[in-house]
């Protein structure tokens, strides 16, 4: 890969690159494809490549030791997953789930802490991105020990077709049940209302954002505060 086709990267860390650093870790940079539901890390299994999403959206998820779990992160192509490995960690306690297909760049571990290092700027687009994510983190937790099923859902869609390039979302009830930490039946009751309010269509497998100003009215303040966190230069 060159230089020219890297610019054409719709990752925005990587895009915000100099051309001199971009250069300079082109050579270092694969472009893979990622299917929905691949898993790129499993919890403390061993990071090998730090990814770089396009178009392509990553579930960040909690475990509890008897197999619950809930969404606590999205990262899409503002960001980088695995970025514990530049902090000082070999590995993660949460797993990384491909939740909307597409590209990624993606970079080996040494290589990329060997360049956090120089203290360029890949060290501080990264160091903002993971400030960001942090908004983002304390945020969910609060949304969802606060704020009912239905105004989860709709930040979680909200998020979801930030990170997206088109207003359908082929999302199965399991793996929506698996972000909100809910179950089958729940997303489907909270899906429907959001449906009869004129926000979304549903059918199973398939959400189709169809009144998005009317869903961000709806959703609560957590939706706007994680926003705003990314929107800010």
């Amino acid at each position: 890969m060159d230089a020219n086709s890297l610019a054409l990267t719709g990752n925005q860390i990587l895009s915000a690159l100099p051309d001199s650093d971009l250069k300079r870790i082109t050579p270092l940079l694969e472009r893979v494809e990622l299917a929905h539901g691949t898993i790129l890390y499993a919890p403390r299994e061993t990071i090998t490549h730090v990814y770089f999403p396009e178009r392509s959206m990553i579930s960040v998820v909690a475990y509890t030791d008897d197999g619950q779990s809930a969404e606590v992160a999205v990262i899409g192509s503002e960001g980088a997953t695995g970025i514990a490995v530049v902090l000082g960690e070999e590995s993660t306690p949460y797993e990384n789930i491909v939740q909307l297909p597409n590209g990624s760049m993606r970079i080996k571990t040494a290589d990329i802490r060997e360049e956090f290092a120089r203290g360029g700027a890949l060290h501080d687009l990264i160091l903002q991105f993971t400030n960001r994510l942090l908004v983002q983190v304390s945020q969910t937790a609060l949304c969802n020990r606060l704020h009912s099923v239905e105004k989860r859902l709709s930040r979680w869609l909200l998020m979801s077709h930030d990170r997206s390039e088109t207003d359908n979302l082929n999302l199965t009830q399991e793996f929506v049940a698996l972000m909100l930490g809910s179950n089958r039946t729940t997303v489907t009751k909270t899906a429907i209302i959001l449906q009869n309010a004129g926000l979304i269509s549903y059918k199973r497998g398939k959400i189709v954002i169809t009144n998005r100003p009317a869903l961000e009215q709806y959703t609560c303040e957590c939706y706007r505060v994680i926003r705003a966190a990314y929107t800010r230069k």
